[in-house]
């Protein structure tokens, strides 16, 4: 793609870089059919080809509208596009460049930022949410039914293990989980803890992703900073890794590196992070699994999240896992189209969220399974407002086969 961004506003950093993307975009167009915005509004402007060209458009200093920023708004930054894409094109890096820029040159309406800045502001406390959690599970059953379904029902929560071995991991709390599945944290515990490494929790916060995707980049990086800060001192007393739970939080953090790079003060220590972050799966995947003994009776179908298989290019691991586990996995057409959830999306973008949902739930409910996983609390709590099936991390249903 040929650009001039002589006269674009763009800082020197973000000019170069929009720049390369931009020329390694060769038109092909075969990111749309797995774009899922695309697949559901067939309007090219809702793909990733159509954004790129809105986005030299806005950078070589044309027009922009409150339409231009909907379309960029509507991307659900699920990168299923980067997986297909022949030419390697950084399209969510442009995207973050996209969205940070146009937010200086379209205002948004008064309702429209008033509600970013709650769930910036309410989602990332992570205290704060559990509770106000808690009180509606106490009273959801005085609520409408189309209000219950936005309230999970409350686990019982599973014992922490006593730390008793020489090796040793953090693992990531964030913020919404601790209160909607407290025991994704503690099911890898016990897991990690048959296999001889403790699981350690320290008062952590959010990863930082809500807030950067929400074109709050700064606050985002704050959360970072915060987080490198409470890691640091473990990971100079010999952590071996920062296990993550939650597929978003652990695609966000495996960047800090990226993101930090040009910070004096956090760089070095935010490669190490990055370095040291990895999914559960990718720490059982490393271990003796025959430690574990585990009685695997249950038929699951597993939704990929895109944060884990596009994101981290970790597509098959999880699978390959439960497979050597011996669960029965049954096939899942279009594993690569994203569910709908993406973060804060499904809130202001119902319509393309519901159409996702329906067309996921019927993709993993046909090969008969009754029992759905998936390792994004994002996607857990999305998909299971769809169906009466439960939906759980996948660590969980691993831990309750302990034998």
């Amino acid at each position: 793609m040929q650009t001039s961004l002589t006269n674009s506003s763009l800082s020197p950093a973000d000019k170069a870089e929009a720049d390369r993307i931009l020329r390694s975009c060769v038109h092909c167009g075969f990111c749309l059919p797995t774009c899922p915005t695309y697949q559901v509004e067939k309007n090219e402007l809702d793909s990733p080809r159509g954004r790129i060209y809105l986005m030299k458009e806005m950078f070589e200093g044309g027009p922009v509208t409150e339409k231009t920023q909907l379309h960029l708004d509507r991307c659900l930054s699920c990168q299923s596009c980067e997986t297909t894409c022949p030419s390697g094109v950084d399209y969510h890096k442009l995207l973050t460049i996209g969205r940070k820029t146009i937010e200086k040159k379209v205002p948004r309406a008064s309702g429209n930022q008033l509600a970013r800045f709650a769930l910036r502001w309410f989602l990332t406390k992570r205290n704060l949410f559990t509770f106000s959690l808690r009180l509606g599970q106490a009273f959801r059953w005085l609520m409408p039914t189309s209000m219950q379904t936005f309230i999970p029902q409350r686990q019982v929560e599973l014992s922490w293990p006593v730390q008793k071995h020489e090796r040793k991991m953090l693992i990531m709390q964030g913020c919404v989980q601790p209160g909607i599945s407290p025991n994704t944290n503690q099911a890898a515990a016990r897991v990690l803890d048959r296999l001889g490494i403790d699981l350690l929790r320290v008062n952590d916060n959010c990863c930082g992703a809500l807030s950067f995707h929400l074109n709050a980049q700064e606050e985002g990086l704050a959360f970072a900073k915060r987080n490198i800060d409470k890691w640091w001192q473990h990971i100079e007393s010999g952590v071996e890794a920062i296990v993550m739970s939650a597929s978003g939080c652990g695609t966000f953090v495996k960047e800090y590196a990226e993101m930090l790079v040009d910070d004096p003060e956090y760089c070095d220590k935010a490669k190490r992070i990055s370095e040291m972050t990895k999914d559960i799966s990718e720490v059982l995947r490393d271990e003796k699994l025959e430690k574990l003994y585990i009685k695997a009776e249950q038929k699951i179908a597993f939704h990929n999240p895109c944060t884990l298989q596009h994101g981290q290019g970790l597509k098959e691991t999880t699978e390959n896992l439960l497979r050597r586990f011996g669960f029965d996995l049954t096939p899942v057409a279009n594993s690569h189209i994203c569910c709908g959830a993406a973060g804060t999306n499904s809130i202001f973008e119902p319509k393309i969220a519901g159409e996702l949902r329906t067309d996921k739930i019927s993709a993993l409910e046909k090969g008969g399974a009754k029992l759905i996983a998936t390792s994004n609390i994002g996607c857990q709590t999305h998909l299971q407002r769809g169906t009466k099936n439960p939906v759980k991390h996948w660590i969980e249903i691993v831990d309750e086969s302990l034998l």
